[in-house]
């Protein structure tokens, strides 16, 4: 089996990933992926396309993530793992879709607009 790769986009952040067959590493920026992502939430993200489609420790994979914080890059890797997951096996596509781990999310912070403080916010005002 060749090497997959794919990327994923969240905000800011771009993953783009190598996935192989292996015994299950992952491996972020060259850190492992506990070391890269300290907390539970982040390492369940990252680890959940693979643990949808049954498929933990059968794949390597090798990330290379930049922009936005950890959360976003962590929801980046898992969109990411997922389309490589889907390349390889069409079937685990249905599952993965009913989780909503196919989906891109779009949100994006919104600019900041002249004559306010930030995108919404407003200066205070004052009657006096």
């Amino acid at each position: 089996m060749s090497t997959t790769n794919t990327s994923g986009r969240r905000k800011t952040a771009v993953a783009r990933i190598y996935l192989g067959a292996g015994s299950g590493n992952i491996t972020v920026n060259g850190k492992d992926y506990k070391q890269y992502f300290p907390t539970l939430p982040l390492q369940y993200i990252v680890t959940q396309s693979l643990a949808v489609s049954e498929s933990l420790a059968i794949f390597d994979v090798k990330v290379n993530v930049h922009g936005g914080g950890v959360k976003g890059q962590a929801e980046a890797v898992r969109l990411a793992i997922a389309k490589a997951l889907v390349e390889l096996d069409p079937e685990a596509k249905p599952a993965l879709r009913a989780k909503g781990l196919m989906t891109r999310d779009n949100r994006m912070v919104e600019r900041k607009k002249p004559g306010r403080k930030k995108a919404r916010k407003r200066f205070q005002f004052s009657k006096r």
